[in-house]
């Protein structure tokens, strides 16, 4: 039977798709949109030209079919490695350009950000010498209210603040008319060193002036600079995009020097604009510790001060109440200049106290109190503030002498010949204080109660003597420290304050005092002589023996050498001779 017309024509189809298959599975040519278009019509032409009823072929249609595959197949040989190529270059040169562009958008854009942190971080620092600083807020110093809520009153500022003879010294400095130098404040607890230095800032609302706190932590002094100088140090910073090391990386010293050398620019542009130095007030430099971190930030902040201060950029003013950052300070000052601020003398604390109890009690008390306030704790300010507030003034200045009197107790009280041996260093610094009281209330039948003016004069006597009552010289740093005995600028010790002084009166005074402090200190001797005798056991000295200790010379000329020898009784014979 004969295939029909359609089942030949769908054979022949069939065939020649799976043979297409084949060459492109094995060949796989590359192929134009152009060829694919004319592979289509030529598909598309062919169908309309059979058709499903026609039998046989055009035999030229199939001759050109052959002739445009042959052509084809010699086209895709000859230009694939050249397409190949092509398209390679093109994907390298695509690479090259977005390189190019990225890492010039990366490179422009990290230029940019450095300087725009660059002057950011100058931009901050300038406005933290701006006018109004927050010390001034958080001072309060008016009606107990920030400054700006506070009532512009000149009168209640005249009566609320004293008019000392220093305070047109710190006003000086403070405003920037003092220059050339940088200052060291040195005085007691409590004399009214900070309240100076707020009321000059309050006068010039704290323009140009920058004022913290120290504190023993090096860390916790960084963070406190850059409150105050308005630099953040390292939350600014993006360097950790670009895995660049980061600031937090760093040492405290070397943020501080970070924060010094931005300081310096912001200064140097303001000296550009024909304005004064900038001031730097460090309030309570004595909180450092004195070791090796404290003794470095100290020399840090010195040599930056003695740098700013030759040319005028910066003034900085360090507030201490202990003698022993004046003796660091003097090592490597050139242009330091001290200030001692004292207590208030006579005529002073009299009016001042005068002045407060008319504020908190609307009353004038009479000269008499005024003056036997004054005898009793002398012009601290601290004290008279307290005095000044209470209502039986008398009562509250016996109260300050007692609580001196038990701190002083506290710390450094002796306890007798019946001390332990585990407590002898701390006696040995209990005692120390107990001999330099006692010498300070010797001194003082030699020295007046009162100076020409009618204020205290308490007994003073020089460093080095203290040291050689005490037979320590370490221990008055100390003291100095926890407010027992203070150390003026003049290398003169004394008690701390006059309730300190009349303290050390009254302990002094007590029956028997004298006798159990010989009895300390001989009890110290004793323990010290215990632990520098070596005892020698004697053993084996047994039916008569005993030792036998001479002195011969040794084998150099001139030295001897002690010689112990045992000596044993000869035995004697029990039988005799029959």
């Amino acid at each position: 039977m004969q295939p029909s017309v359609i089942q030949r024509a769908v054979v022949r189809r069939t065939i020649r798709a799976s043979t297409t298959r084949h060459w492109l599975q094995t060949r796989q040519p590359i192929i134009t949109q152009s060829q694919l278009r004319y592979l289509s019509t030529e598909s598309a032409s062919e169908h309309n030209s059979n058709g499903f009823n026609s039998e046989k072929r055009n035999p030229e249609t199939e001759s050109s079919n052959n002739q445009y595959r042959k052509s084809r197949n010699d086209y895709s040989s000859h230009d694939e490695p050249f397409n190949a190529k092509t398209k390679m270059l093109d994907a390298a040169l695509t690479a090259f350009a977005s390189i190019v562009v990225l890492g010039t958008g990366f490179a422009l854009g990290g230029y940019l950000y450095h300087r725009f942190y660059k002057w950011m971080v100058i931009h901050k620092m300038e406005i933290a010498f701006k006018p109004g600083d927050p010390v001034l807020d958080l001072a309060a110093t008016t009606k107990q209210m920030p400054k700006r809520y506070a009532v512009d009153d000149d009168d209640d500022d005249d009566e609320h603040w004293i008019h000392r003879a220093e305070q047109e010294k710190i006003d000086k400095i403070v405003h920037g008319e003092d220059r050339g130098h940088y200052h060291l404040l040195i005085g007691e607890k409590g004399v009214g060193k900070s309240s100076m230095l707020l009321e000059a800032m309050q006068k010039i609302d704290g323009e140009g002036v920058s004022m913290f706190e120290a504190h023993a932590d090096p860390e916790i002094f960084r963070v406190r600079l850059g409150k105050a100088l308005n630099f953040e140090f390292n939350e600014d910073y993006i360097g950790s995009y670009f895995s660049e090391r980061g600031p937090r990386d760093s040492t405290a010293l070397l943020d501080i020097e970070r924060a010094m050398n931005k300081l310096e620019k912001v200064a140097l542009k303001r000296r550009s604009t024909g304005r004064g130095p900038l001031i730097v007030i460090i309030n309570a430099i004595h909180l450092l510790r004195d070791d090796e971190n404290g003794k470095d930030l100290l020399e840090l902040l010195q040599q930056r001060a003695e740098q700013w201060a030759a040319s005028n950029l910066v003034t900085m003013v360090f507030n201490s109440d202990d003698y022993w950052v004046y003796e660091r300070l003097k090592l490597l000052a050139t242009r330091m200049e001290v200030t001692t601020i004292p207590d208030l003398p006579r005529s002073l604390a009299v009016s001042a106290l005068q002045r407060y109890r008319q504020k908190y009690y609307a009353e004038t008390p009479s000269s008499e109190i005024l003056n036997e306030v004054y005898n009793r704790v002398g012009g601290r300010l601290t004290f008279l503030n307290r005095v000044a507030k209470s209502s039986d003034m008398l009562e509250t200045c016996n109260n300050i002498i007692d609580t001196e009197r038990r701190w002083f107790l506290n710390q450094c009280w002796i306890l007798g010949m019946e001390m332990d041996d585990d407590v002898m260093d701390q006696q040995k610094y209990a005692s120390a204080a107990m001999v330099l009281a006692q010498a300070l209330v010797a001194a003082e039948k030699d020295t007046p109660t009162y100076i020409d003016d009618g204020s205290h004069n308490i007994p003073e006597i020089p460093l080095h003597k203290a040291r050689q009552i005490m037979t320590r010289a370490d221990f008055i740093q100390q003291y100095d420290h926890v407010n027992l005995f203070t150390i003026t600028s003049k290398a003169m010790v004394r008690a701390d304050s006059v309730p300190m002084q009349q303290a050390f009166r009254s302990i002094c005074a007590e029956e028997g005092f004298q006798k159990h402090l010989e009895a300390t200190l001989q009890r110290i001797d004793d323990i010290e002589s215990l632990g520098r005798t070596r005892e020698i056991v004697a053993k084996d000295l047994v039916l008569g023996g005993k030792y036998k200790i001479t002195m011969s010379d040794g084998e150099k000329r001139g030295t001897k050498v002690t010689e112990v020898v045992l000596e044993t009784p000869e035995e004697e014979d029990d039988g005799g001779d029959s």
